[in-house]
């Protein structure tokens, strides 16, 4: 594979919008499958307004950082004008680190402050230009979708969705902001750093020869737990944990992995065709831990030959590696450190930059919107949610799945439209021994989807 490029498309991404609109159309588009930019004349000023109102939907610690790293921007002045969490104390938490990062940032009314499962329909029905969708994935379809149809610029969390008709549905909303001229930025923020995006270039001119092989990896020890507290309801517990819960967050290798493999696809302009794939829980066992996997071993084809091997595991004292490799005719890449290996292994060019993505992808859009721009990523902020649930398909079921029997999927893991306060019934239940239903290759709900025995 070579792919030749603009040489815009070597810029950063503050160079990038201190350009033209058709030199970011340009470069942008050549360098991530699915980009795409819009202008607009009224730019950011929405109501005659010099000042960017911010939303933040989900009070995490993901979602407070970002509106912290928004905050920073030196194009526009930023300010948090509206929050919303389904718990009343994170809300407190995070209006408290706002005004200790961000003093005079913080012009959130008390009624401006939101909590319970609607919090977010409230935060929308705000006067605000930009929210951030930072709740569990599950529920980011339906909030994007609402955010859209309430003419709001969406900075969403990844992944995007959890199943198959998730992502189709924020592909429909993706497009009709598009013609809204709303702008989408998705927290995929490799794509914002110079050492990616220089090396992602450099492999797609040709650098390593024809591509072969690339092989993913985010292997760790175990996350955090939150103990049930008394009397508290099961919903309010899983919203807790969301992360071991299937319809919250759809298993570490959708939340997680998803940044490795969608390198690759960056890498590619393109997305695989199958992936079959193996995995398990061996250690991370019990209620404590829902119902998720604890390693993920998958292999995806795409239509260009090219095989990526992925590997995600949550298990302590094992070998930990978060990185990104391709193998070509004239060598090899590890993307992730931006150094470059000839066919004996020998390091011939070394190129890492220490950078943070996740506050330069909230730089990137305030610059967008400042400037005019509308930039979109759900798409390719989809497709990459699909390639992590495709790799899941095929560790539950342990049959080849194909991409588009992933896409057109009627498996919903959860109706989260249907969820209006924390008595309601979760969408999973313990059984009798307390335990959650896990995944079992051959015989999970899963393997009910239409897989193709013929993928490759």
């Amino acid at each position: 594979m070579s792919v030749r490029l603009n040489l815009e498309a070597r810029q950063n991404r503050r160079e990038f919008v201190a350009g033209t609109t058709a030199a970011l159309a340009i470069g942008g588009s050549a360098l991530t499958p699915g980009l795409s930019f819009a202008s607009s004349p009224a730019g950011y000023h929405i109501a005659g307004r010099d000042t960017i109102r911010l939303g933040l939907i989900g009070c995490g610690g993901r979602g407070r950082a970002a509106a912290i790293e928004s905050m920073g921007s030196s194009a526009a002045n930023v300010e948090l004008a509206c929050v919303g969490d389904t718990f009343e104390s994170r809300v407190a938490e995070t209006l408290r680190h706002c005004e200790t990062n961000r003093p005079g940032k913080v012009k959130v009314a008390e009624d401006q402050r939101f909590s319970g499962l609607d919090a977010w329909r409230r935060v929308l029905d705000s006067d605000v230009d930009l929210v951030m969708l930072a709740t569990p994935p599950g529920f980011r379809p339906q909030h994007f979708e609402a955010a859209i149809d309430a003419g709001k610029h969406v900075f969403m969390e990844k992944p995007v969705a959890v199943d198959g008709p998730g992502v189709r549905r924020v592909l429909k909303a993706s497009a009709l902001a598009q013609e809204k001229k709303l702008a989408v930025a998705v927290g995929l923020q490799r794509h914002h750093e110079r050492a990616y995006r220089d090396t992602i270039a450099r492999l797609q001119e040709g650098e390593i020869g024809e591509l072969l092989i690339a092989r993913v990896y985010w292997n760790q020890g175990s996350l955090w737990v939150n103990q049930r507290a008394n009397d508290e309801s099961e919903l309010s517990f899983q919203l807790r944990n969301w992360l071991y819960f299937n319809w919250l967050s759809g298993d570490h290798i959708v939340e997680q992995h998803i940044h490795n493999l969608d390198v690759i696809n960056w890498l590619m302009n393109d997305y695989p065709v199958s992936a079959r794939g193996m995995g398990g829980r061996q250690v991370r066992l019990g209620p404590h831990h829902g119902q998720i996997f604890d390693h993920h071993m998958v292999e995806y084809d795409y239509a260009s030959g090219l095989k990526m091997i992925s590997q995600c595991r949550q298990i302590p004292d094992c070998w930990d590696s978060v990185s990104e490799w391709v193998h070509g005719t004239k060598g090899s890449c590890e993307i992730s450190a931006a150094r470059f290996y000839d066919l004996k292994g020998k390091l011939v060019a070394d190129n890492s930059v220490q950078e943070s993505g996740h506050e330069q992808e909230q730089l990137d859009l305030i610059e967008s919107l400042a400037a005019g721009l509308i930039p979109n990523e759900g798409e390719y902020g989809a497709k990459s949610t699909l390639t992590a649930i495709m790799g899941r398909l095929a560790t539950y079921t342990g049959k080849p799945i194909a991409w588009e029997k992933a896409l057109n999927s009627e498996i919903s893991l959860a109706n989260t439209d249907a969820l209006l306060e924390l008595a309601n019934e979760a969408p999973v239940l313990p059984g009798d021994d307390g335990e959650y239903p896990v995944p079992v290759p051959g015989e999970s709900i899963e393997t009910h989807i239409d897989w193709d025995p013929d993928a490759r």
